[in-house]
């Protein structure tokens, strides 16, 4: 239309994205704008996680069973390590649940920039939405897992007391824990390719840092304040002490490695976005 009343048509607005340059912000804010992308790759990677599989979810489970029968047989039966007086297969089999989450969060992260490469390189969008959306997968695996904890726990006859009100918290240290060592390793992985044969060797060692197989109660003191930097120390003997009632409160076991988990989520995410310009460029 012509004339005094006019409408005239509006323009897009142009957006000219330019590579950061010295310090940059986290880019937290923006991340959270994009939580429907984030949501949507995390639904569709778990629709193709389990398409054309026979046993579908229950595979999510049989991995922590399979590994707490391993463990039983070689660990309990034949080498018998005490079990804080517990019985050895739900005290194995509620350590290995936050570490399977662990462990997958990790290893779906550390692959997930260079299995969204086609993405990367023709969308504009925060990549940090990628290894958060990769690592997200799992919970649906740590869900499945508490059903059947709380099946063994009911077969045993174990019932959690009030330090079960400290397990939203310990869940939240090993989410922190999976996306620092995740965010690094993904960076790592689009410079260096031959990251994502170190990445399976990596977990295997930490597995045994870890004590899943066996107390910490058995460590000497010393090695045990060594132990608890490893965040995933303080996680998996948090949640036996929070559901089963092992041992003494572990604190301070789990202050260092929840300073240790902050620390490396901080450091990857700095590491992350100072890679990030570079992305789509080498990806």
């Amino acid at each position: 239309m012509n004339g005094e009343g006019d409408v005239s048509a509006v323009e897009p607005a142009e957006v000219v994205i330019r590579p950061s340059r010295g310090w940059v912000s986290l880019g937290l804010s923006e991340v959270w704008s994009f939580r429907g992308l984030l949501y949507f790759l995390a639904w569709r990677d778990v629709l193709v996680r389990y398409k054309q599989t026979v046993l579908g979810a229950a595979w999510a489970i049989l991995q922590p069973l399979f590994t707490m029968t391993v463990f039983f047989f070689i660990f309990g039966r034949l080498a018998k390590i005490p079990s804080d007086n517990a019985p050895y297969p739900i005290f194995a089999f509620t350590a290995l649940v936050p570490w399977t989450f662990f462990a997958n969060g990790v290893n779906h992260a550390s692959q997930s920039l260079v299995g969204e490469s086609h993405l990367i390189k023709k969308v504009y969008f925060p990549r940090l939405v990628v290894p958060v959306s990769a690592m997200m997968v799992g919970s649906l695996d740590m869900l499945l897992s508490f059903g059947v904890l709380g099946l063994m726990m009911a077969w045993y006859g174990l019932a959690p007391g009030w330090a079960a009100l400290w397990l939203p918290l310990l869940i939240l240290l090993a989410v922190v824990t999976a996306l620092g060592v995740g965010l690094w390793l993904s960076a790592l992985n689009v410079q260096f390719r031959d990251v994502r044969h170190v990445v399976p060797f990596l977990l295997q060692a930490w597995m045994y840092l870890t004590p899943i197989a066996y107390p910490a109660s058995v460590l000497p003191e010393r090695v045990r304040r060594i132990f608890a930097v490893n965040p995933m120390t303080g996680v998996v003997e948090g949640f036996r002490w929070a559901l089963l009632g092992t041992g003494t409160s572990p604190g301070p076991m789990i202050a260092v490695s929840s300073g240790v988990a902050l620390l490396l989520l901080f450091s990857g995410l700095v590491y992350f976005r100072r890679m990030e310009k570079s992305f789509a460029d080498v990806v």
